[in-house]
Order: structure tokens, then C-alpha cells, then sequence
């Protein structure tokens, strides 16, 4: 059962001390003042606290005489009366008490009153509102979320004035106490889908999102583990979230994560790009349409190439040129499968190397995995040549777990290929279809809408870019 403020000074001082363990962390501090003659106690997070706001208030504050409290006999009168800070909140319990003192609120308690006050002026520590590395565009706003939940709420803000844009807030995860917001447009968005999303976070039980997103990702998607289609869509730029949450969608943002959750999602979500929507509609289809002729040849070059290869009465007299000129002794699924290996070593690699040295170790890496092994006969020209294409392609869309489920099948392809010849090849294509058939997001929808249940209009929206007038009407 938990504890409540009491009223009596000594008592509550000694309960907060106890919870928030103040003696032993060097970061929570505890000032002893005086307030209009009565005793107080200050908790606060060293750093969090805007210091400059802080003075300002205990400078009144500490002005007060014992005649100011007549007729403040009431936590909330006095409350109303001398805490003219933007946001004050009063509480008993205890245990809601120390949850919000470790968000970084500063908490005050005077003799005589059974609650407590809740100063919300906290100063959080925050990285710059820069664009995100990996999500660029040529033309439009240049800001990114950032791992600040409120000030990725407020970029949000900016963009949609409309007073229907909703967040909700709740906390997950028993020692974490992550703070969790629903983000979606009252009316627009999906009442049955919102109900079934706030639900689900409601029953999560977990100690705490180590990992953030993540964590919050895999808890609503709990079955289909073995499944690699992704279920959720992630985003780090406000506008892209604006436009989302104007269109129906719920947006999921968990503190400490500098990107949003769009729900629900779909295969044909990650046709689309911010960039399409900055340049004229007839530019933006050819993007989308390019984009999505890259999906193709991504999954499908390689293993098709391979096909040919393993059988050369496949190849047609106008596409001779695609045979391998000069063969060698490795095996040529035996190289594509190590190519595949070594560009992810390079990709982890360069994740661990200082930035004034990544364009170095990526001519180094060319040099060494391409011209030399060439020249040791380890792999053909056409094997790098083909598989350059196929990992420069992968970043034409920015969701990097989509690119790792067309890297796993592709290599499901070359091996089912290469042992069972065309039959293993329409095998894996149809299990690629069947596994993306049945992927069932967080929300419940159907993962090829569009396609299936069919809607000719939302489906003909996803590949011609329509003129923003048109849109928003």
C-alpha cells in the first residue's frame, strides 16, 4: 500500500528522504527553508533544475511573513496565491511524488500541508534540432527530433495549430517509468485503431524500455518474431510526422528516442519519401516510381542473375553479355554469400570509426575488397559489380530494417537457387510473398493495403504524387 503526505512536517521530510534515497545519490539535493515562518524542504534534481527560475520564485517566497498565510490554510489556496509559476501541480501520494521529482520536477513541502507542490521548471539537457544524417532533403526544413520528449512534441506543434492534435501521456515500465505519448488528430484518426493501440500499452508489463523504441516496438509485436517484414514505421523529421498525424495516423513518441513511431504501416508506406513532397507532383512521381523499380532490382537482381548463371539456357541471345567472362574456381554462390557478409562488415565497421577517418577506411575498404580480390582471383568483376548496385540501392529508403529483410531474402533466393535450381527460386519469391501476406502490424491492418483488401484510389495515391492543392482539399 502506498504512502501518503501526512501533514506532519518531520514525518513527510523523512518519507522523502527514504524514497528518494537524497543522502546516497550525489545529484538529488535537499534544502532546508523558510517559508512565511513554517518549515520547508526543497528536493530537486541538480541537473534539471532552471536555477535562474528557482531564485526568482524563493526570492518572493522567502519574503513571505506568517500574517501572508491567513486564509492559505489550504494547499491549493496557497498554491493559487504565491506559486505563480507556469505549471504547479499538488500531490499526496507518495510514490507519484518521488516518479515526478526523478523526471527532474522539483518538489517543495511546507509544514502543515498534506501535499506537496510540484514545480515543473525543469531544464532539460538537449542536443541541437539538427537534421538527421540519414533522412535528408534537398529542399524543405532542416530540423530533426532530438531524444527530448517535450521538445519533440513542441516541433510537432509547430507545424499543426489545429487544438484537435491530441497527446496522450503514459509511463511504462516498472523501474524506467519511460514516459510513453499518443500523438493523433481527434476525428481523423481511426477511433478503433486508437482504442486497440492504448490498450496494448496499457497491458505491457516490462521493467523497463532499455532500448526505447525498440523495447516498446517488440512488446507490441510480440508474435511473428521470426517474420523480418518491419511492422512499424520510424521517422526522425517532424515534418514527415506532421504530415503523417494529419492523414490519420498515430504517431508513438518515447522519451530518450530522437524518432517517432507512425501507425499503423504498411509495405507500400516505405514507397514514399519527404522528398517527393518538396519538388513539383509530376518530379515526385518519377522519384517514387524510380524508388520503387530500386525496391525490385534490390531483392530480385542478384538471385535472378544467379538463376542465369546455374542455368545458361535461360539466357536469351540478346543478354549473352551477361555471362560471366572469365570464370575462376570459387564457386559464384559461394562469392555473391561472402559479399553479402563483407559489406555488413563494413557497415559495422564504419559504425566504430571516428568520423575524420570514414572516408578514408571507405577508399581503403574499396581498394582491398574490390581491385585486389579481383586481381587474386577471388571473385569475378560481375559479382561486385552486381552486388555494388544492390548495397548502394538499399539507402535509397531510409528503413534499415526493411533493407535487412531484402538482404536476408536475397540470400534465401541465392541458397535455395543454387540447390534446387528455378523451383527453389519460385519458392523462395512465393514464401516472400506469403511471409509479407502474413505480417500483422501493432493495429491489426492488413500489411498490403492498399493491394489487399483492394482500393484502386489509395493505391493509385501511392504511386502518382498528387498536387499538394488537390491533397489538402
Amino acid at each position: 500500500m502506498s504512502s501518503k503526505i501526512s501533514g506532519q512536517y518531520e514525518d513527510d521530510v523523512a518519507l522523502l528522504r527514504k524514497l528518494l534515497r537524497a543522502k546516497e545519490s550525489f545529484d538529488i539535493h535537499e534544502r532546508q527553508l523558510e517559508i512565511a515562518g513554517k518549515s520547508a524542504s526543497f528536493f530537486f534534481l541538480e541537473a534539471f533544475v532552471k536555477a535562474d527560475v528557482m531564485e526568482k520564485m524563493f526570492e518572493f517566497l522567502l519574503k513571505l511573513q506568517p500574517q501572508d498565510l491567513d486564509g492559505a490554510s489550504s494547499p491549493k489556496v496557497f498554491a493559487e496565491r504565491y506559486l505563480s509559476y507556469v505549471e504547479i501541480n499538488r500531490e499526496q501520494e507518495a510514490d507519484i511524488v518521488v516518479t515526478t521529482a526523478l523526471t527532474g520536477v522539483p518538489v517543495l513541502l511546507i509544514d502543515g500541508y498534506d501535499q506537496v507542490f510540484l514545480i515543473d521548471a525543469r531544464g532539460f539537457p538537449v542536443r541541437s534540432i539538427d537534421e538527421p544524417q540519414g533522412d535528408r532533403v534537398l529542399r524543405g526544413s532542416h530540423d530533426g527530433f532530438v531524444e527530448t520528449l517535450v521538445f519533440n512534441a513542441a516541433l510537432i506543434r509547430r507545424r499543426v495549430r489545429d487544438p484537435r492534435l491530441t497527446m496522450e501521456v503514459t509511463r511504462i515500465g516498472a523501474k524506467s517509468k519511460t514516459d510513453v505519448v499518443l500523438c493523433y488528430m481527434d476525428g481523423i484518426c481511426d477511433p478503433k485503431k486508437l482504442a486497440a493501440l492504448r490498450k496494448k500499452l496499457q497491458e505491457i508489463r516490462i521493467p523497463a524500455l532499455a532500448m526505447g523504441q525498440e523495447s516498446l516496438a517488440e512488446c507490441l509485436c510480440r508474435t511473428q518474431r521470426c517474420n523480418p517484414f518491419p511492422r512499424v514505421r520510424y521517422t526522425e523529421r517532424p515534418d514527415c510526422a506532421a504530415a503523417s498525424v494529419m492523414e490519420g495516423k498515430i504517431l508513438v513518441m518515447v522519451d530518450n528516442s530522437p524518432s517517432v513511431m507512425i501507425l499503423p504501416t504498411g509495405i507500400f508506406d516505405f514507397m514514399q519519401d519527404t522528398n517527393d513532397y518538396y519538388f513539383p507532383s509530376l518530379i515526385g512521381t518519377y522519384l517514387r516510381m524510380l524508388r520503387g523499380g530500386v525496391f525490385f532490382l534490390t531483392l530480385f537482381l542478384t538471385p535472378f542473375w544467379y538463376l542465369m548463371m546455374h542455368n545458361e539456357t535461360l539466357v536469351p541471345p540478346g543478354l549473352a553479355f551477361l555471362k560471366v567472362a572469365e570464370p575462376n574456381s570459387v564457386p559464384i554462390i559461394v562469392q555473391l554469400l561472402i559479399v553479402e557478409l563483407i559489406v555488413d562488415i563494413v557497415k559495422l565497421a564504419s559504425l566504430n570509426t571516428p568520423s575524420v577517418l570514414n572516408n578514408a577506411f571507405s577508399l581503403v575498404g574499396a581498394l582491398i575488397f574490390g581491385d585486389f580480390a579481383v586481381q587474386a582471383g577471388l571473385f569475378v568483376p560481375e559479382v561486385l559489380l552486381y552486388m555494388a548496385f544492390v548495397s548502394v540501392s538499399g539507402f535509397t529508403q531510409s528503413s534499415y530494417e526493411l533493407g535487412y529483410t531484402f538482404k536476408l531474402f536475397r540470400m534465401l533466393f541465392l541458397v535455395l537457387t543454387w540447390a534446387f535450381d528455378v523451383p527453389g527460386f519460385v519458392v523462395g519469391v512465393l514464401l516472400f510473398f506469403g511471409m509479407m501476406a502474413a505480417v500483422r502490424t501493432p493495429l491489426g491492418r492488413d500489411y498490403l493495403y492498399p493491394l489487399i483488401p483492394f482500393n484502386g484510389v489509395a493505391l493509385r495515391r501511392l504511386f502518382f504524387r498528387r498536387p499538394i492543392s488537390r491533397f489538402n482539399s
